[in-house]
């Protein structure tokens, strides 16, 4: 009988359903898969209520935060649209502060994030939210280091997931650290879902990121290099094609999507040669195709937006060749 580890699942009212359910089902599949109960599954709130989630429906909880002693293994914290609430409620964030301290790991799930970030556990460390609020994550917390493009971040002992069903992709590799990758295969099959997408997966499309209107001067710089993303987009050029100066240029794109003119360019054509690499075309030629024609600039642009190497990504994720379709 192996020792289980106790999971901490920290709900507030409002919480989205998969952002617990999800991490809670994966979690549980790896008793039926290995016999034993792997993990002790605890749901606690700020002040010990049942909780209704965004969805409408209630979730039992076990206990109050402060109740919980001791040492524990793993603090999940689940996301939802109320997290600015749960991010403001100091009992709330001071509890998940002195249970972080006390943790193995702490994890979150979606707009969990923001909680955690509020309890300082992000502040110099990289981590990632649901796209849609990477960009006010980074805004609101500069001393994190948001990775918007990220299925999952792992920093040391804390791990922070994309939106709702990339807290799925989080548990199984929390239960391949702890049991090992065929543990984790078996969990993925019996759940009927992928086997695992890896955290260096994209979980957004840059070119639908920054939705601005025809009015906005940035609006023709975005269209320009998402329509050819290897063409020219130094900095004079982008600054011309916006009528204003390069200074003025740069702090615009900064303050309107986060990045630099410079960053932008490059995370469009990592998402073109992405694309290109799921369908199956050769690494160089992915490249070469996107502007990124020098083979250690292709492999250090990928690595700074996607967390792996070209060659990794295409391993992972091209799709099969009709011949391999054929032969399987």
């Amino acid at each position: 009988m192996r020792t289980s580890r106790q999971v901490v699942l920290v709900v507030y009212p409002g919480i989205q359903l998969l952002d617990v359910a999800g991490p809670a089902d994966v979690l549980a599949g790896v008793t039926r898969v290995v016999g034993d109960i792997a993990y002790d599954l605890v749901v606690a709130s700020p002040d010990g209520e049942d909780v209704r989630s965004e969805a409408g429906l209630t979730i039992r909880v076990d206990c109050a935060l402060e109740e919980l002693a001791g040492r524990l293994d793993t603090l999940l914290i689940a996301g939802g649209g109320t997290y600015r609430e749960a991010m403001g409620d100091q009992r709330m964030v001071a509890e998940v502060r002195r249970l972080e301290a006390v943790s193995r790991r702490a994890v979150s799930v979606c707009t969990g994030a923001f909680v955690l970030a509020a309890a300082g556990v992000l502040d110099g460390r990289c981590a990632t939210t649901h796209w849609g609020m990477c960009g006010e994550l980074a805004r609101e917390f500069p001393a994190v280091r948001v990775e918007p493009d990220r299925i999952f971040v792992r920093e040391g002992r804390v791990v922070t997931s994309a939106g709702i069903t990339a807290g799925i992709d989080l548990a199984l590799a929390l239960v391949e650290e702890d049991h090992g990758v065929e543990v984790a295969r078996r969990v993925a099959r019996w759940l009927v879902v992928f086997v695992q997408r890896q955290g260096g997966q994209s979980q957004f499309s840059e070119r639908l990121a920054y939705p601005m209107p025809e009015s906005s001067p940035l609006r023709p710089v975005l269209d320009a290099v998402v329509a050819d993303p290897a063409g020219d987009h130094r900095l004079a050029g982008l600054a011309d094609r916006a009528a204003m100066s390069e200074r003025h240029l740069g702090r615009m794109f900064v303050r309107m999507t986060g990045m630099t003119p410079t960053r932008y360019v490059e995370r469009v054509r990592v998402e073109a040669a992405r694309d290109l690499l799921e369908r199956g075309v050769p690494v160089q030629a992915a490249a070469e195709q996107v502007g990124l024609g020098s083979p250690e600039t292709f492999r250090r642009a990928f690595l700074r937006v996607l967390g792996v190497g070209p060659a990794e990504y295409r391993a992972r994720f091209a799709l099969p060749t009709a011949e391999q379709q054929t032969a399987a």
